[in-house]
């Protein structure tokens, strides 16, 4: 069994006001001078890191149902993008990673800062949609995922699942999942990475095994970055550290914990307000409207411990964690365009002060029986406890971005969000092959949540009180067939129904939802495609269809003024995604995808300049119908290496009632540089033709939107020793 584990974030020291471009070379010819020596052989016992990518793909999921299996033996649709295949893009972020993941859409940046991302699945942006795993438990717990302190250096692999997740998850998901795994801690060999580029952008990475004696290992991570951007005052500093430590698998018998600690500290940009049917020209391009001094911060810490073991015929599994993060905010949006300090203040600020527990309990056993039959049954507990504490006040700043006068923090952080939440479910799958060419899968979760929250306003005179419990079955069941196999390919088919349901979303937005609980929020879903492997293995190919009906979809709204959630009536969601992946003589890959989404509300009524409106027909915001990737890649193990890459996002409403519609628009990468078995030298550029369309919605300011981010480059030089 494969362990399982959890990050955190917490801070290490900024790197506010070092200029990165000027330390880089630096940091670079000390890196050649001290390690050059390693790299050029004076050990010649130690094994070079293979570094290429494979020719022919040996990928392990455990996503699907937490047991380890090949993706093209689950009634799902499931890719698995390796470290090597990262580490060939050059990927540092959500976004770059996935670029060429089927049907899967990365917003960089949002409401969560300049180091947060948007995935959306299936036409679905929203935040809280997905479902974020880092080494088998659920990354951000009891709220919403944990983006910003994703950290995805030293990675073994990336499982994407479209669909909803699991019964094996209780945090679940409704449109996918994306698995996070880090190498384990026997893997040989230390790396050392400094990386430049744009905007003052710089840092550095060091990962190293260190054996403990006996049976236990190590392995630890240090990463520290400072990332620029072209934005008014809007940057990130990141320090990570991750340390591993297990004991070898022995006849199934294996002891791991984890420890992670990320210390992100954020400048925010300012989304652009939208004036009618198109984004207004009052607020120029990266003009940022934050107050003075603003802040974004999110210090997290994780601790995890998990066995596998033999218990009589099944083997057990079970994972503890427990986390902490401290999330600090200052800032503010525009509410009016107005340009005139003496028609009254255009802009709304945010002081804030979140702190955020979590605490995640999964065990499990499993089974092979007779007659072919795999049986998993096991329970998980999620608490999650999360208090808010601030003030909203309003201030003015021109649209230029410059600001009349100093504007003061509130003196009393005195509005508070309070919350507990308790999720318990039990639950339980089967897998049964009565034909060697034939499987069925189902599954079944009691879903057990209680949430209580309180609001208090002492400057208002208000407080409230709600608490929710909703006890509801899930579960799905599948089938996959064989249609046809020889030697190592193979085609299958295969169909799957899912009934998932999740409590609502909260983001502890003051003076969010009035004190009261939303509906959980319910969806009942059909998917059946086809996947093959052909010439080898060397193509794979997979091709799907899906129709989702959902209720209580949570969307922004306004609550007198300050943005808030409510849930959103039904919807109902369908769409085809295909690709297919070559892996070519001579060291070169090729992806290729496309994505049709449907994405449609029911029964929605939003009141709208004072009316009810009913929004039935009408296609959800910022979901584009036409998604396509295409990527070729060349990585041989010494020599030249170079790849592009190329994204489309087809147009797409910029709001509900669908009155402005942005056009489509194409983003390019290219990647060039030069490797041996023991060092890197490399350059990335991100969006090479610099568009800066819009990508999200703010779920503060009303009508107002995040852009793709600027061209970016970057070089990067890492030595293996």
């Amino acid at each position: 069994m494969l362990r399982k584990a959890i990050l955190v974030s917490t801070t290490l020291p900024t790197l506010r006001n070092v200029p990165a471009m000027k330390i880089l070379p630096g940091l670079l010819a000390l890196v050649i001078f001290v390690f050059a020596p390693c790299a050029v052989g004076q050990n010649p016992a130690a094994p070079a890191p293979q570094q290429n990518l494979p020719k022919i793909k040996e990928h392990v999921e455990v996503t699907a149902t937490r047991l380890p299996e090949e993706p093209e033996e689950v009634p799902a649709p499931i890719e698995v993008f390796t470290g090597d295949e990262l580490l060939a893009r050059g990927a540092r972020d959500l976004r770059s990673a996935l670029t060429s993941a089927i049907g899967v859409e990365i917003a960089p940046g949002g409401d969560a800062g300049p180091a947060g991302s948007v995935p959306a699945f299936w036409g679905l942006k929203e935040f809280d949609a997905f479902l974020l795993v880092v080494d088998g438990v659920p990354w951000g717990g009891a709220f919403n995922p944990a983006v910003t302190t994703l950290d995805l250096n030293d990675v073994e692999r990336i499982e994407v699942l479209r669909g909803p997740a699991p019964v094996t998850f209780g945090a679940t998901s409704f449109v996918g999942v994306i698995h996070v795994v880090h190498k384990g801690v026997e893997t040989p060999g230390r790396t050392l990475t400094v990386h430049g580029g744009s905007y003052g952008s710089g840092g550095g990475l060091f990962s190293t095994r260190i054996p403990l004696g006996g049976n236990w290992s190590s392995r630890l991570t240090l990463d520290g970055e400072r990332q620029g951007f072209s934005d008014d005052r809007t940057e990130y500093r990141r320090g990570h550290a991750l340390w591993r430590v297990g004991t070898k698998p022995v006849e199934d018998r294996q002891t791991w914990f984890n420890l992670d600690v990320n210390w992100l500290d954020q400048d925010p940009a300012s989304p652009r307000v939208r004036d009618g049917a198109t984004l207004s020209s009052q607020n120029a391009l990266d003009r940022n409207y934050n107050p003075p001094g603003d802040f974004l911060n999110n210090h997290r810490f994780t601790g995890s411990v998990g066995f596998d073991r033999k218990a009589g015929g099944a083997l057990w599994s079970t994972t503890g964690s427990v986390s902490h993060s401290r999330q600090d905010i200052f800032g503010g949006f525009l509410t009016t365009l107005s340009d005139d300090p003496l028609a009254g203040d255009n802009a709304h600020g945010l002081q804030e002060r979140i702190h955020l527990t979590d605490v995640y309990v999964d065990s499990h056993l499993s089974w092979k029986l007779p007659h072919a039959v795999t049986f998993l049954a096991g329970a998980d507990y999620l608490h999650g406890t999360g208090l808010a504490q601030g003030a909203d006040f309003n201030y003015f700043v021109h649209l230029n971005g410059s600001f009349p006068a100093s504007i003061p923090k509130p003196d009393a952080l005195d509005v508070t969000v309070d919350d507990h939440r308790d999720f318990f479910g039990p639950y339980a799958s089967v897998e049964w092959q009565p034909l060697d060419r034939l499987r069925f899968d189902a599954g079944i979760r009691l879903n057990v949540p209680r949430e209580t929250q309180e609001n208090a306003d002492p400057g208002a005179g208000t407080s409230s009180k709600d608490n929710q419990t909703n006890t509801r079955a899930s579960g799905s069941v599948a089938a996959i067939f064989n249609a046809w196999q020889r030697n190592q390919d193979s085609l299958h088919l295969y169909v799957n129904y899912r009934d998932t349901f999740k409590p609502a979303a909260i983001d502890f937005g003051i003076g969010e939802g009035g004190g009261q609980i939303l509906k959980p929020e319910t969806s009942r879903s059909v998917e059946g495609g086809v996947k093959g492997q052909f010439f080898d293995r060397r193509m794979e190919w997979e091709a799907s269809g899906f129709f989702m009906d959902f209720s209580n979809l949570v969307v922004a709204t306004d609550v007198g003024g300050v943005p808030g959630l409510t849930n959103a009536g039904d919807d109902h969601f369908r769409g085809f995604e295909t690709g297919a992946s070559a892996f070519l003589p001579h060291d070169v890959m090729a992806r290729v995808t496309y994505s049709f989404h449907d994405a449609k509300f029911i029964d929605f009524v939003q009141i709208f300049d004072g009316a009810p409106t009913q929004l039935a027909g009408k296609q959800l915001e910022m979901s584009p119908r036409h998604l396509a990737a295409v990527s070729l890649l060349y990585i041989p193990v010494r020599g030249f290496l170079g790849g592009v890459s190329m994204n489309y996002t087809g147009s797409r409403f910029l709001d509900k009632r669908n009155r402005a519609l942005a056009d489509g628009f194409p983003t390019v990468d290219l990647s060039a540089g030069y490797r041996t078995p023991r060092w890197e030298l490399r350059v990335d550029a991100r969006n090479l033709a610099d568009r800066r369309d819009p990508v999200s919605e703010s779920e503060l300011g009303d009508a107002q939107y995040y852009l793709m981010t600027s061209r970016r480059v970057e070089g990067s030089f890492s030595v293996h020793f």
